[in-house]
C-alpha cells in the first residue's frame, strides 16, 4: 500500500525547515515590531520611555491596518527638572545632553527607534522653546510626532497615559483622573471610557521651588495670587516664612479639594482656573491620580525633592478626609509618566478611489493631528447645528484652532441621502470654513461617501481651496497623518498614521 501522495519514495510533504521558512514568512507579512520613544518636555519636569510595541495585521474591506497587540517598555529616563536659561527660555544643549544621556544608558542609538512621540507642555509649547526643541530632532522629522498639549490635551494625556481611560472601560464605570503635576493640575471625567469633560487650574507641585543649593528661586504667578488672597506679601523668596509658604500651600490644596468635590468656585479658584469649568454630567464612582504630586499621595515617594509637591499632597488628602467624599482611591498605572507614556506608532493606509479634490498641489503633508468629533450619524435626521457644536467642542478639548491644518475624521452610518450629506456639509463649513479656509481641511471617512461629501462642500458650498476628501481610512482621535501625493494609476493617496498609544505595561527594565 502506497501511503497518500508519496510515489516511490518521492515525497510531496514540505521538510520541517521549509515549513517553518513558510510560517515566518506569513508572520513576518501579517506581524510588525517597533521600537518607540516618548519625550515628555514640560514647564517643570522631562523624561524620556523606550518601548517595543507589537502590531499585527487587521484587514477590514479595502483597509488594511495594523494594530497594537503587545506593549513592553524597554528603558524609562530618570526625571530631569526641565533646565532653563536666565532669559527664561529653554535650555536647548543641557536637554539634548540628557536626552543623549539615555540613549546611551538604554543601549540605543537614535537609527534604533523607529517612531516617537515629542509633548511638549507648558513653557515648552512658546514659539522660541518649541524652535528650539523642534532643532533637536530635525533629522527624526518624517517618523517622529512633535505634538503641542495645551490644557485640553494634556488631560487627554494623562487621563490615557495613567490607564484610568482603560479602566473606566473595562469596568464600566465613571472614573475621575486627576493629573496633579509641576505647575498644573488637569481633570478628566471619565465615563465608561469616554471622557466627557476636563479641566486644568494652575496648582501643582513645582510652583515653589528651590535651586541645587537648596536656596528658594522659582515663584510662580499662581503662588502671588495665592498669596495676595491671603494677605501675604513677598517681596524676596529667601525671606519668605515656612508659616507663610504652608499657608499659601493649604490654601492651594483647600481648592483642589473643592472642585473635585463640586464645590461651588469661589474668587480665588476661578483665578487659577485655566479652562472652562468641568462639566458634571455623570457622578463619579472612583478618583484616581497622576503627576509627580500623585507620586506622594499613593506613597510611592518619600522624599523632598526641593519643592511643595509633598506637603501639597498631603494637605489635599486631609482636605479631602475632612469633606468625607464617597470616592475610594483607585491605583493609577502610572504617576509622573503618565502623559509619556504615549509613543508613536506607525500604521499604513491607502484611500479609496472615490477621492475628491479641486487640486493636489498642496501635497504632500506631515503631521496633520485628526480631529474625530463624536457624531451619531445614524440619526435619519441630521442636525448641522448639532453638528457644528460637536465639531467645535472637539476641536476645544484638543487645542486645536479651527483655521490651522487638520483633518476632520468621520464614522459613516445611515443612508447616503443628499440631505443627510448636505447636513453634514453644512456643520462642517460653519465649524471649519468661517471664514474661508486658508490651510488644508482633509476629511476622512471610514466608508466611500468621501467624493460626494467632498463635492457638496467644495463645489456647492464653494470651500474646494485646500480641500480633500477621502474614504476609506479609518482614524482614530489622538492620530496624526502624514498625507502623500496622488499615485494615479491606481488613483489612491497614501496615509501614514501615527498613533498615540496608550497600552498596559507588560514588561519593564530600569
Amino acid at each position: 500500500m502506497i501511503p497518500l501522495n508519496v510515489h516511490e519514495g518521492h515525497s510531496h510533504h514540505p521538510s520541517v525547515e521549509s515549513s517553518k521558512a513558510v510560517a515566518d514568512s506569513i508572520w513576518e507579512q501579517e506581524h510588525i515590531e517597533l521600537v518607540t520613544v516618548g519625550i515628555d518636555i514640560g514647564s517643570s519636569t522631562s523624561h524620556l520611555i523606550f518601548a517595543k510595541i507589537h502590531l499585527q495585521r487587521r484587514t477590514l474591506g479595502l483597509s488594511s491596518r495594523f494594530e497594537v497587540i503587545k506593549r513592553e517598555i524597554l528603558w524609562q529616563s530618570s526625571i530631569l527638572f526641565t533646565p532653563f536659561l536666565a532669559n527664561g527660555l529653554i535650555d536647548a544643549e543641557s536637554l539634548n545632553e540628557f536626552i543623549e544621556c539615555t540613549y546611551f544608558e538604554a543601549g540605543l542609538h537614535r537609527y534604533d527607534v523607529d517612531s516617537g512621540a515629542v509633548i511638549l507642555t507648558g513653557e515648552a509649547i512658546k514659539k522660541s522653546n518649541a524652535l528650539a526643541i523642534d532643532d533637536l530632532f530635525a533629522k527624526e522629522a518624517g517618523k517622529f510626532v512633535c505634538a503641542t498639549a495645551g490644557h485640553g490635551l494634556e488631560c487627554i494625556l494623562a487621563a490615557h497615559g495613567s490607564g484610568a481611560v482603560q479602566k473606566s472601560q473595562r469596568l464600566k464605570c465613571v472614573l475621575l483622573h486627576v493629573d496633579i503635576g509641576g505647575g498644573t493640575t488637569k481633570i478628566a471625567l471619565i465615563d465608561r471610557g469616554r471622557i466627557v469633560s476636563t479641566a486644568a487650574y494652575a496648582i501643582g507641585g513645582r510652583l515653589l521651588a528651590k535651586d541645587p543649593d537648596g536656596v528658594w528661586n522659582r515663584c510662580d504667578d499662581s503662588i502671588y495670587v495665592v498669596a495676595k488672597s491671603l494677605g501675604i506679601r513677598i517681596t524676596k523668596l529667601e525671606k519668605f516664612t515656612d508659616k507663610s509658604r504652608n499657608q499659601i500651600i493649604k490654601r492651594l490644596a483647600v481648592v483642589l479639594a473643592s472642585v473635585i468635590a463640586n464645590k461651588q468656585h469661589d474668587d480665588l479658584a476661578n483665578s487659577l482656573l485655566l479652562t472652562k469649568q468641568i462639566e458634571w454630567s455623570v457622578s463619579p464612582q472612583a478618583i484616581s491620580f497622576s503627576g509627580g504630586v500623585s507620586e506622594y499621595i499613593y506613597g510611592r515617594e518619600t522624599k523632598t525633592l526641593g519643592d511643595i509637591a509633598q506637603d501639597l499632597a498631603s494637605y489635599f488628602v486631609a482636605e479631602l478626609k475632612a469633606l468625607d467624599l464617597p470616592l475610594p482611591f483607585t491605583e493609577s498605572q502610572h504617576g509622573i509618566r503618565a502623559t509619556v507614556i504615549g509613543a508613536s506608532q506607525f500604521t499604513v493606509q491607502v484611500s479609496g478611489k472615490t477621492i475628491f479634490a479641486e487640486s493636489f498641489d498642496f501635497l504632500p503633508l506631515r503631521n496633520i493631528p485628526v480631529l474625530h468629533p463624536e457624531l451619531d450619524l445614524s440619526i435619519h435626521k441630521l442636525d448641522r447645528g448639532n453638528m457644528c457644536k460637536k465639531i467645535l467642542d472637539a476641536c476645544e478639548i484638543r487645542d486645536l484652532e479651527t483655521h490651522t491644518p487638520l483633518a476632520l475624521a468621520l464614522h459613516w452610518q445611515g443612508e447616503p441621502s443628499y440631505a443627510r450629506l448636505k447636513a453634514i456639509a453644512d456643520a462642517i463649513d460653519l465649524a471649519l470654513c468661517q471664514p474661508a479656509r486658508v490651510s488644508p481641511l482633509i476629511l476622512v471617512i471610514d466608508r466611500d461617501v468621501g467624493c460626494i461629501l467632498g463635492r457638496i462642500l467644495g463645489k456647492e458650498l464653494g470651500k474646494g481651496f485646500q480641500l480633500i476628501s477621502l474614504d476609506g481610512v479609518t482614524l482614530s482621535n489622538l492620530d496624526f497623518i502624514d498625507v502623500g501625493n496622488l499615485i494615479n494609476p491606481p488613483g489612491v493617496i497614501p496615509l501614514v498614521i501615527k498613533s498615540l498609544i496608550f497600552d498596559s505595561t507588560q514588561h519593564i527594565k530600569h
